[in-house]
């Protein structure tokens, strides 16, 4: 299935697999790129050094284009970016928006530059610096969200820009592709979908919990990091909603230290950081603080299988998900599903009476 998707980055399928922290490594990248999809190498929770080393070991499981997902806001973004650029990454995919600068240096360089969006109003912005791609996520996508459904949101950005667009939020199978497709998308975007194949690392009795949920067990709460995050609902995620400002803040600098330790980041480095994202999205102090939450809380439902002791990021059709496929299997069958489904439209289409221009009221 040809779209401007598939010719811009070269994939067989007009499908991305999102770059999940703690998820999305080099095993279910290189699964969902040999599958025909996008896949998306999550880079946030690594070193530049371990970075490095993920993109070579995607390149060493498949020939197929793949991308990495960076934080804009990041004090050593631009060492990534030169990961990027030295390594031949096909795409570099930003959850928050790059300068006009950094996205002039990775088409420079080659390199195909996608942007998450929440609002029209930013799509816009990245489009006119010169973005080659937007990735337009709806309120019922996981982790951190906005208050837009996608079928609203999505209309609106793909009348906005004239470039390939691609819908995240509610997408898991080949119906919700041809609906995308409807509204003027050139591709779907899922993460809880491939988070839950047979090649994603989160443990066994992690995926069962996701499995077990309904769509009434996905929430939303400020609690982890102060913006809002759509996760599971858990009875961890419970008694962080009970908890006060003090514990949580106590949490937060304790998670602080573990994520220092394991990202090989200074202090230093983790308040300009701070500085950064403090500036970008207006946050307080404490919200700030908070953050530090986020990648800790996610690492251990996600690497360590404690989530009693973590929180799982998910999407709303979490409850909707009956099974762990292959990233094979999954493309598979989302593309016959889209087939199947288009093929019904245009024999529905056809078997209408046709009315001449008189008989109509």
């Amino acid at each position: 299935m040809e779209t401007p998707l598939t010719r811009l980055v070269g994939v067989r399928h007009p499908l991305v697999q999102t770059g999940m922290g703690w998820v999305a490594g080099p095993r279910l990248v290189s699964a969902a790129a040999e599958a025909g999809a996008l896949g998306i190498l999550a880079s946030a929770t690594m070193s530049v050094e371990r970075l490095r080393a993920a993109v070579r070991e995607v390149k060493s499981r498949t020939d197929a284009p793949f991308g990495v997902n960076l934080r804009a806001d990041a004090g050593d973004a631009r060492e990534r970016v030169g990961v990027i650029v030295e390594e031949g990454v096909r795409v570099a995919s930003f959850a928050l928006a790059p300068s006009r600068e950094l996205i002039a240096e990775l088409k420079d360089a080659g390199v195909v530059v996608v942007t998450s969006v929440g609002a029209r109003r930013h799509a816009e912005k990245v489009a006119a610096w010169g973005a080659d791609a937007v990735i337009v996520q709806g309120g019922e996508g996981g982790g951190h969200t906005g208050e837009v459904a996608t079928t609203v949101l999505l209309p609106q950005v793909a009348d906005a820009v004239d470039i390939p667009v691609v819908a995240a939020g509610g997408f898991h199978d080949g119906r919700g592709l041809v609906a995308a497709l409807a509204f003027g998308a050139a591709g779907v975007a899922m993460g809880t979908r491939f988070l839950l194949t047979a090649e994603s690392t989160v443990p066994d009795a992690v995926k069962a919990r996701y499995l077990a949920a309904s769509v009434k067990d996905v929430t939303v709460t400020t609690r982890v990091d102060g913006l809002p995050h759509r996760m599971l609902r858990t009875e961890f995620v419970a008694a962080l909603e009970k908890s006060g400002r003090a514990a949580s803040l106590i949490r937060a600098v304790r998670h602080a230290a573990a994520f220092r330790e394991a990202s090989g980041m200074s202090w230093s480095r983790m308040v300009r950081d701070g500085l950064a994202m403090r500036h970008g999205r207006e946050l307080t102090w404490s919200q700030v603080l908070l953050a530090a939450n986020t990648p800790m809380m996610l690492r251990s439902a996600m690497v360590d299988g404690r989530p009693d002791l973590g929180v799982m990021a998910s999407g709303q059709v979490a409850g909707v998900i009956d099974d762990v496929p292959s990233c094979a299997e999954l493309v598979g069958r989302v593309m016959r599903e889209a087939y199947e489904v288009l093929g019904r439209l245009r024999a529905g289409a056809e078997d209408r009476p046709r009315t001449d221009a008189s008989d109509r009221p």
